[in-house]
């Protein structure tokens, strides 16, 4: 199997809904995709087998959100602020292991 292009690819679903329901962008989904994004580039890790954040429509679980997934570990989280990003950062790439007390539950 060939080495994929990313060893990591972050998706941050950033849906705002219109009808009241609750959606990632409720919670800055946006602002943090893009400080995540900025972090990831200044650590010098952004790019051809490294890591690449996308923006994602909906992912279909923003009543659990805000909401990333992380393929292909297929890991998904929910944050709050920039401290938990930088965590998630950190892990990816420091650590390769899961920030236990950001995974989403369900």
């Amino acid at each position: 199997m060939d080495t994929p292009y990313y060893k990591y690819h972050v998706f941050f679903c950033t849906n705002q809904r219109q009808d009241g329901r609750p959606c990632c962008q409720d919670n800055r989904a946006a602002e943090m995709r893009s400080y995540m994004k900025q972090k990831i580039k200044e650590a010098g890790h952004s790019g051809k087998g490294e890591i690449r954040v996308n923006t994602a429509g909906c992912l279909d679980r923003c009543d659990l959100g805000p909401v990333m997934v992380i393929y292909p570990q297929n890991i998904w989280y929910t944050y709050l602020d920039e401290e938990d990003i930088d965590e998630i950062i950190n892990s990816l790439i420091n650590e390769d292991v899961p920030v236990e007390r950001l995974l989403l539950k369900e």
